[in-house]
């Protein structure tokens, strides 16, 4: 579409409250000096905000050797942090939890200023911090509690398991959840007894300084959390070549190079990658709270988000209803740019973001597709504002059709066979995350079990299975490997160490027992315990 073609534009502008705080207000020159202090950096970087392209602040760069250094002055102070006990470490994450809390607006500031995002969508990200800590400060001495495990010989053998940290944790955090994904993230592998070398993305680089800050005066030592900031193709694979773990949260291409190195070094990795997440709506669904229920799933955080709704699949006999109902609260949604409550919606992050999002439906118009909302880019707001956009009669080759947009924009498929609308939805190469509306309990229970995605939500898009922490999240497929949250979130920062106590008698001939007589009572000995069903 040329200019002339686009549609109008219809979403509203959200006042913006007298008062509100600026940039300037927000990022001051002493700010930036105590956060970046200890930041390994010989060079010089900056970052700026989608909210008006201007820069933000002067950053470090790091070199190849700045990495390095980071790394060495991280394993200098591991073996002293993980020598704590496990309670003490735990306590820094109840004491950060309050911190957080007690001091959201500074970085709700700082997340909205460097990602464009809404409040509220910003607020999600400290409340999944804010639950991380709480439950890995509550549960990590269960989760690394030494363990009992019946033994090769019964009462001769006594098998204890430990939980070893890792030693120094390598982090790659993404720009899209800059605390969530960055510190929350590092929290398990700090409780768990490891030091991490953090690389943020530049652009929201700011939002994970500060929370590093806020965790050393929690009572981390600073030298257990390193900051290394620069680009990602020069930082990144050198993060990669010193780390004892790596995890990753970014796009199913980085991910690869990623798991490529970690392998080649023998170093475990986790991966949290793409997503072109499916929403079903069965023909029961509750049709308005289905629709109220989209706009959450597909536009938060302007759909920057990899566990985000891009692809809708509604029951034919409740279709048009559902379009019009979700069209109608999509069209109403207030775009704006305030550090304030207000807005429905905010900003992509950057030119790339926003070329993606043009390209996608610009495309998918030209080839047949309708515009039911949205379709405008929004300049009058901001240089990277686009409306949220719903579209119809989405079909393959049209690049939104397959591809992830990452971005304001959603396709609405029609079905009238449940079976085939869970085929489609597993038929893409990702996995991370579903939705599922119905009032039937049963029938959204059946239909889960058959998604091919590392988690489900039943009637609502993404926030339940995210927000419960004790449960996995992760992705199958090309979304990733490993998970977050849980115990698995926690003990992937370990490894695993068996200690087997031999008593009385060895394992071998003793009792004047010659080789075939050990054989022999060996023989029996294990017909008797699988006769008494032992394990």
């Amino acid at each position: 579409m040329t200019d002339s073609q686009a549609p109008a534009p219809t979403n509203p502008v959200a006042p913006t409250p007298a008062g509100v705080r600026t940039a300037a207000d927000v990022v001051t020159p002493e700010l930036v000096a105590r956060l970046t202090r200890g930041v390994a950096g010989s060079g010089r970087t900056a970052n700026h905000t989608p909210f008006t392209g201007e820069k933000l602040a002067d950053l470090p760069e790091s070199t190849p050797e700045d990495v390095a250094e980071a790394f060495g002055r991280a394993r200098a102070a591991q073996p002293a942090w993980a020598a704590l006990p496990v309670r003490q470490r735990a306590g820094v994450l109840l004491r950060f939890h309050d911190l957080v809390l007690a001091r959201q607006a500074e970085v709700l500031d700082l997340i909205q200023l460097e990602t464009g995002k809404a409040r509220l969508h910003a607020h999600e990200e400290v409340q999944a911090v804010a639950v991380g800590a709480r439950h890995y400060g509550r549960k990590a001495p269960a989760y690394l509690r030494p363990k009992r495990h019946g033994g090769a010989m019964p009462t001769l053998t006594k098998v204890t398991e430990l939980r070893q940290p890792r030693g120094v944790v390598g982090q790659i955090a993404p720009w899209n959840y800059p605390l969530e994904l960055s510190v929350g993230d590092a929290l398990p592998a700090f409780v768990a007894g490891n030091a991490v070398v953090m690389k943020p993305d530049t652009e929201t680089a700011l939002t994970a300084l500060w929370a590093r800050d806020l965790l050393i005066e929690a009572g981390l030592p600073a030298e257990v959390f390193q900051v290394v900031l620069g680009e990602g193709p020069v930082v990144g694979p050198e993060v990669v070549r010193h780390a004892d773990y790596v995890s990753f949260t970014g796009s199913t291409r980085t991910g690869r190079e990623v798991a490529q190195g970690a392998a080649a070094r023998l170093v475990g990795v986790s991966l949290e990658l793409g997503g072109k997440n499916a929403m079903l709506v069965l023909h029961d669904a509750d049709v308005e709270k289905a629709a109220a229920g989209a706009v959450r799933a597909c536009f938060s955080s302007a759909g920057q988000l990899c566990i985000s709704i891009e692809r809708l699949y509604v029951h034919e006999a409740v279709a048009d209803e559902f379009v019009a109902r979700f069209a109608a609260r999509t069209k109403a949604m207030r775009l704006g740019s305030a550090l304030a409550y207000g807005a429905d919606m905010g900003s992509l992050v950057g030119e790339r973001q926003l070329e993606t999002v043009r390209r996608h439906v610009e495309e998918a118009v030209e080839k047949g597709a309708k515009l039911v909302a949205g379709g405008a880019h929004r300049p009058d707001i901001g240089p990277l504002f686009y409306e949220p956009t719903i579209l119809d009669g989405v079909e393959a080759p049209m690049a939104v059709c397959a591809e992830e947009t990452f971005g304001p924009v959603v396709s609405i498929y029609r079905f009238t066979d449940e079976d085939e609308a869970i085929a489609q939805a597993n038929a893409t190469p990702y996995g991370l995350n579903a939705s599922v509306w119905t009032k039937d309990a049963r029938r959204g229970h059946r239909v889960a079990a058959r998604l091919r995605t590392g988690t489900v939500n039943i009637n609502e898009g993404y926030a339940p299975a995210y927000g419960s922490a004790q449960s996995p999240m992760g992705g199958m497929k090309d979304s990733g490997l490993g998970r977050r949250h849980g115990s698995e979130g926690i003990l992937k920062y370990t490894e695993a160490q068996t200690v087997a106590h031999q008593r009385l008698l060895p394992m071998a001939p003793s009792l004047g027992m010659d080789d075939d007589a050990y054989a022999a009572f060996m023989t029996r000995s294990l017909r008797i315990m699988k006769a008494l069903r032992m394990r």
